[in-house]
């Protein structure tokens, strides 16, 4: 049975604020090392975390430059929000109402940009996500609300939602 309240779930789950909005805790880094496609850096083969957002917060747009599996436990829905490689917008809703057409997994491919939030009039989500090769912050990059409002005008609107100012 899941904790009563949110402190509760960060309390028992061990959870830390997130640069990019949210909270999470490693709980996965695999020992064995694979040469990253992008740049031949030695990265762990794959790593998980749990990630928690609550209502009113959001992950705020950010690129890794791993595959991410995103993958619902609790709670949700979850709105993912993707800017591609090549600017084409598209949002993905995580739920556990498989009979509505919903899905509880999807895969961030490398290099998109991302953000999430629970959907509208949800408490809060509980995910985990899993990134092959694995997760380094130097391999993350979270670009500034200007940027990439110049970047992707066409985004603009969820853009602005869903970054901060710095």
């Amino acid at each position: 049975m899941l904790p009563a309240t949110v402190d509760q779930l960060i309390e028992q789950l061990g959870l830390q604020p997130h640069p990019e909005g949210g909270y999470y805790r490693e709980v996965f880094r695999s020992a064995a090392n694979v040469e990253h496609p992008d740049d031949a850096a030695e990265r762990s083969a794959c790593t998980s975390i749990y990630f928690l957002l609550e209502a009113g917060d959001f992950s705020a747009f950010h690129r890794v430059k791993s595959d991410e599996v995103w993958s619902l436990y609790a709670g949700g829905p979850l709105e993912l929000h993707l800017i591609h490689q090549h600017g084409e917008y598209e949002c993905r809703r995580l739920a556990l109402d498989l009979g509505a057409g919903f899905q509880p997994q999807t895969t961030v491919p490398a290099n998109s940009l991302q953000a999430a939030r629970p959907a509208p009039n949800t408490p809060w989500v509980l995910c985990g996500c899993v990134v092959a090769p694995g997760f380094d912050f130097a391999d993350f990059s979270m670009p500034s609300r200007e940027d990439l409002v110049l970047s992707f005008p066409e985004s603009g609107d969820i853009i602005r939602q869903l970054t901060r100012v710095a």
